[in-house]
């Protein structure tokens, strides 16, 4: 069996060992059933039970009050930076309130563009977005459709340590690559979604959570498969979905709750492990540094550069000789970037740790 290195992708990302092998040992026949997950009719009995219990685990972890709606899409998070200004934004006389952190931000923003009248309520691109806003630094209009916010932008590694103050306007929320990181508080969310291909399964199927009044607004004009009203009333099953994409996210979430024993105790791990990381960089006198500001730092994405950006192709060809595999930065940040979801295990970022030692060290 060829050897696991510590895989520190952005994503699609780093997945829960025991998820995979328990997938690894169902996939030719289900147990009961005779039939791969693969192959299963997303209408069976057994793939209803699956997508039930990855519903209930989501409701669980994440205390899903009544009045939520779980949906399992498609398309991604670039498919609900369009559904969302398609449902609640796009004849409704208003405009959007987009609070700009990061580069997946302005992807939402060019999206919400194509479909009515958006304001950016803060925008951090003066400093390269390197931080998120304090509640005052916000000018939030308060008849706005919605204000839509990205909780952890992969790319500059900064993250909302809580949730902005917006009254009675509801709350979009991207949580692709922090979501199930930590507890969240979702009735101050009127929608929150993520891709699950950073923290919650493989890529190609999207978890959305949306407040039954905004299910109800959403427009009887569109496309079924674009409208939240659709796939709602078709328990995501308007078209054939993602079936191993949920099954994946039963089995992550069942890890979560089983294995780690829910988001609080996951919160204390992965704050465990990016405090590990940080600490190496700052106490590196200069010879690292982290692109986020303190405050804002991602408990998900630690972007940080060499002092000597020669030394990078180095240092990755290096870790990656110790079983530490992509590292490199987005090109729009440079340097290099760590990324530690939940299955990230803590060994591995020890090990990233030993080695940014060693090599400042030899290198200094």
């Amino acid at each position: 069996m060829e050897k696991r290195v510590y895989n520190f992708s952005p994503g699609p990302a780093v997945l829960p060992l025991p998820a995979l092998e328990q997938a690894q040992r169902d996939l030719t026949a289900l147990p009961g059933v005779g039939i791969s997950i693969l192959e299963i009719s997303h209408r069976s009995k057994t793939f209803t039970e699956i997508i039930e219990q990855a519903e209930a685990n989501l409701r669980k972890l994440l205390e899903i009050p009544d009045g939520y709606r779980v949906l399992f899409l498609q398309g991604g998070a670039q498919m609900q930076f369009a559904m969302v200004p398609m449902n609640f934004l796009a004849g409704a006389g208003k405009s959007a309130d987009y609070i700009l952190t990061g580069s997946w931000g302005k992807k939402a923003i060019a999206a919400a563009n194509t479909q009515g009248d958006v304001r950016v309520a803060w925008d951090g691109g003066e400093t390269n977005y390197d931080h998120v806003p304090e509640q005052a630094n916000l000018n939030l209009d308060p008849n706005s459709a919605y204000v839509h916010i990205t909780s952890n932008e992969t790319i500059q590694g900064v993250q909302f340590p809580t949730e902005p103050d917006t009254g009675n306007v509801p709350l979009v929320c991207d949580a692709s690559s922090d979501i199930l990181s930590r507890p969240v508080p979702i009735k101050k969310y009127g929608i929150l979604y993520a891709c699950a291909q950073k923290n919650a399964g493989p890529a190609g199927v999207t978890i959305v959570v949306i407040r039954d009044d905004l299910v109800k607004q959403s427009p009887d004009n569109l496309p079924p498969m674009l409208s939240y009203k659709a796939m709602a009333k078709g328990k995501s099953l308007l078209n054939t979905p993602p079936v191993f994409g949920v099954y994946m996210i039963k089995l992550v979430t069942d890890w979560l709750l089983d294995k780690i024993g829910g988001l609080e105790q996951m919160a204390e791990i992965n704050r465990k492990k990016a405090d590990m990381l940080c600490e190496v960089i700052d106490g590196s006198a200069g010879f690292y540094s982290v692109h986020a500001a303190p405050g804002s730092r991602s408990m998900m994405n630690v972007a940080f550069r060499l002092a000597d950006p020669a030394l990078d192709g180095p240092f990755l060809e290096q870790a990656a000789a110790r079983g530490l595999a992509s590292l490199k930065g987005h090109r729009s940040v440079g340097g290099c970037r760590a990324s530690i979801y939940n299955a990230m295990p803590v060994e591995g970022v020890q090990l990233l740790c030993e080695f940014m030692l060693e090599f400042c060290k030899k290198n200094r």
